[in-house]
């Protein structure tokens, strides 16, 4: 029988997610050492942020506080953090919210680990943001844009 998974529906289900998704992290070849040997991450208050962040971003309730920019920024001239290193982390978090939750919040907070995971790579390693070449938009998105653009353009006196 088919059975169907239950979508985002509050701080119980991110604690879920977040919990066997660092779990996944801690076990993983690729990201584990970068947690627990060069962040060395505290899992104790670690947790509870990484809770308020996605709380934050699904439902606007989660309090957070913090700067995760900053917060990889520091592991730069430690470890790589490259394109790959992103790559995988989101591969990793895609995969624990399709095999825990299903619908439009799920959808939601994979797409937006995703824009989190291009800003931060971005931001850290100071190259441009690839959803933001123009050569990378479609159609439908020069439009958008354009129209952005001229409405954010102020009036000529």
């Amino acid at each position: 029988m088919f059975e169907t998974k239950p979508d985002i529906a509050g701080r119980a289900e991110i604690e879920i997610l977040v919990n066997t998704f660092y779990d996944r992290i801690r076990a993983d070849e690729v990201l584990g050492f970068i947690f627990t040997d060069v962040a060395q991450t505290n899992w104790t208050t670690h947790l509870p942020k990484m809770y308020a962040f996605w709380e934050t971003v699904l439902f606007r309730t989660g309090g957070f506080t913090g700067n995760p920019i900053a917060a990889h920024a520091k592991l730069v001239p430690q470890t790589p953090m490259g394109r790959a290193q992103f790559d995988h982390w989101l591969q990793l978090f895609r995969g624990t919210v399709d095999d825990l939750y299903a619908g439009e919040r799920a959808e939601h907070i994979k797409n937006c680990a995703a824009d989190m995971a291009n800003v931060i790579y971005s931001r850290i390693n100071q190259v441009p943001d690839p959803r933001f070449d123009p050569a990378n938009l479609t159609p439908e998105q020069r439009a958008r844009y354009a129209q952005y653009k001229s409405q954010a353009q102020p009036a000529a006196p």
